[in-house]
């Protein structure tokens, strides 16, 4: 944990980018890079009933850190798809889901 969700990002730019990004988030989030899971979803999105296009979409699971750091985790992901797709003004949608401690468990175990 942290779990970090691409959706409209291609399979090989989320791997291209995701050990440059861990590394970026790693002291940011103060957690062992082994904790983080970067995930691609192939999804498909629908407008008025055909197939659109969507902007990247990356859905972040944590435990809360803090507005501020939310606020740097959120540009740091940003930046990380930019610079992935070389489109420096392309819109970056980062949602943050907040896990409660009590409510993760690994291993049978909560936090």
């Amino acid at each position: 944990m942290p779990h970090l969700r691409f959706r409209a990002v291609e399979f090989d730019t989320v791997k291209s980018l995701s050990t440059a990004l861990v590394d970026d988030l790693q002291p940011l989030m103060a957690c062992p890079r082994e904790d983080f899971t970067v995930e691609h979803i192939s999804t498909t999105f629908i407008f008025d009933g055909d197939v659109s296009d969507a902007y990247p979409f990356v859905e972040v699971l944590w435990f809360d850190r803090g507005q501020e750091v939310q606020d740097q985790v959120a540009r740091k992901i940003t930046e990380a798809v930019r610079g992935a797709l070389e489109e420096p003004e392309q819109d970056v949608a980062v949602i943050f889901t907040a896990l409660k401690p009590h409510a993760y468990y690994d291993n049978g175990e909560h936090y």
